[in-house]
């Protein structure tokens, strides 16, 4: 039986067998340039869904507060990178900071390479690929009218309405954010590569972890739970939005004590109501 919110090595073999049967995403090429408020021009596969995440890295929010906090010359892994707006924002903010990302959705991760190419620091990476808590070929759906809700554990009756409280605590109308959110989440499956966070250590070398960003939709466990012993030393700071479901919530917060982080929990209030919460944790000293 797997702990809360986590995944048994059992159920993890059935996601990778099942997996096999779904094809391969295919990239089709198409991308869009958006300029984002207070922000840089991007590329991305939606404008409006680009300019909602990057709002959630403005201040005062724990992605900028993360980003503020770097060291230059720091290396910042960015987990479940999307099209890479945390990475940029770090770039932006830090200039000499070495990048190295992860996002499994081809067109996402296509617009990723080419947001790092304009603005990150030489020697910035990204692999096509998902985070979880062991390498293999795991199933995966995209949201193209949703990207950034995309993830290995999508479930789109549990988004919709995740979406629909946070448009009702914005002030929209109950009728008009279920005309919204009508078709937001029908999702393509495909399958992914699949690698560890110590995989994307190794693979890059990286000797410190000064900033590690999970975004993966309801998968940060799993994530987390990749991390081998050796390399937990290594991170200095960890910023996750976290799924609470199954209890996941306390079972993220009880792994980062055990591995020596003082942590904060916030939830912004448009998403109240919801399971999602913001985890800030920082290596005691």
């Amino acid at each position: 039986m797997s702990a809360p919110g986590g995944t048994s090595p059992e159920e993890s073999r059935h996601r990778q067998e099942s997996a096999a049967t779904i094809p391969t995403a295919p990239y089709s090429g198409d991308s869009l340039r958006q300029q984002l408020p207070d922000g840089p021009a991007v590329w991305c596969t939606n404008g409006p869904a680009a300019v909602a995440m990057w709002r959630e890295m403005l201040p005062p929010g724990a992605y900028d507060r993360a980003a503020r906090g770097l060291r230059d010359g720091g290396t910042v892994v960015d987990v479940g990178a999307n099209i890479g707006l945390l990475s940029v924002l770090c770039a932006r903010t830090r200039p000499h900071v070495r990048i190295i990302a992860a996002e499994p959705a081809p067109a996402l991760h296509a617009c990723l390479v080419r947001n790092l190419a304009e603005h990150a620091a030489p020697g910035w990476a990204a692999e096509c690929a998902a985070v979880a808590d062991q390498p293999g070929r795991l199933r995966f759906t995209y949201y193209p009218e949703a990207p950034g809700n995309s993830g290995l554990h999508a479930d789109r009756a549990a988004d919709d309405e995740i979406t629909l409280t946070s448009l009702r605590n914005s002030g929209v109308d109950p009728e008009d954010a279920a005309e919204l959110v009508e078709g937001l989440h029908e999702g393509v499956e495909y399958t992914v590569p699949a690698l560890t966070v110590s995989d994307l250590l190794r693979r890059h070398a990286v000797p410190r972890v000064d900033l590690l960003k999970v975004d993966v939709e309801r998968a940060e466990l799993d994530v987390l739970r990749g991390i081998e012993d050796g390399h937990w030393p290594l991170i200095h700071t960890v910023v996750a939005e976290v799924h609470d479901e199954a209890g996941r919530l306390t079972a993220v917060q009880d792994l980062l004590h055990r591995h020596g982080f003082t942590l904060k929990v916030h939830q912004d209030p448009l998403l109240a109501g919801t399971g999602l919460y913001e985890l800030e944790a920082v290596r005691e000293r």
